[in-house]
């Protein structure tokens, strides 16, 4: 079943607010589905949307789009912010998907499908694409890096890297040692002859520190050290701020850095006849 870790609506701003939305890799998800399967591009379907930063990215690119989610909470928080007019959002589970055999251009899951339950998926994914839709799935690594200028970029991201690490025991279990792995294994097990992986793709944007943050206190498992003890949660990413704006030689978190986060993904054609 699917893994339910964002529901809370206090979650769901944070991460409407801080996540990084993908746009370099849209345009190559866009690329690989033009060269596979022609134009015009009718129906998006972006599952385990959550507050919809990529479902917008591609409804300028399709006649229609659709966000769904399993959170009530994430589903509203992306209708908050709603203004394309050809963008819907519905709340349903990824394994069982509100639309008709052989619907479906294009169906991506963004940051999401590690908590799905994947053999399902798969089969839910074929059965609504069309014939040559196309299927991406992407992540990010949890290796974020910050720069900030006239700072030591291996210093700065040293703390990060003890950040990230007083984080990894509150790790879900659903997500293995490496969620990477897990994309791997969906890669190898799509049988469609046309398909590609891409890793090491990094996006950068300037953000306030502050925001930093943000995206990791998002995080499922800051979140999970949240639940656990609060107190402790708060200390520590109270302490990786400080220490970072002491090595930044600034005093407030609202100083711009860049943050790089290296994404991968995975592009699966379906077959003409399948």
């Amino acid at each position: 079943m699917t893994h339910r870790l964002f529901e809370g609506k206090q979650h769901a701003s944070s991460y409407f607010k801080y996540r990084i939305s993908p746009d370099h890799v849209i345009q190559q998800v866009l690329d690989f589905l033009e060269k596979q399967k022609g134009r015009p591009f009718e129906l998006a379907v972006d599952v385990g949307c959550g507050s919809g930063q990529g479902t917008v990215l591609l409804a300028k690119h399709f006649t229609s789009v659709v966000g769904t989610d399993v959170s009530p909470a994430q589903v509203e928080m992306a209708l908050q912010h709603a203004k394309e007019p050809n963008i819907t959002y519905r709340q349903c589970v990824a394994e069982e998907l509100p639309f008709a055999d052989g619907s479906v251009d294009l169906m991506t899951a963004m940051s999401a499908f590690h908590w799905f339950d994947r053999p399902r998926f798969l089969r839910e994914a074929h059965r609504v694409l069309k014939p040559r839709g196309c299927l991406t799935l992407l992540n990010y690594t949890v290796d974020m890096e910050l720069s900030h200028p006239d700072c030591c970029s291996d210093t700065l991201n040293q703390v990060c890297k003890e950040f990230y690490a007083a984080l990894h025991p509150y790790r879900s279990p659903h997500l293995g040692a490496s969620s990477i792995e897990l994309y791997r294994e969906a890669f190898g097990s799509i049988p469609y002859p046309d398909k590609e992986w891409h890793e090491c793709v990094w996006v950068k944007k300037p953000m306030p520190l502050s925001s930093y943050m943000g995206l990791v206190e998002s995080f499922s498992s800051y979140q999970a050290l949240l639940r656990e003890d609060p107190q402790k949660a708060t200390g520590l990413s109270q302490d990786i701020c400080h220490r970072l704006m002491s090595i930044m030689k600034v005093t407030s978190a609202e100083t711009e850095v860049v943050v790089a986060v290296k994404y991968f993904y995975l592009l699966a054609c379906k077959p003409q006849e399948a």
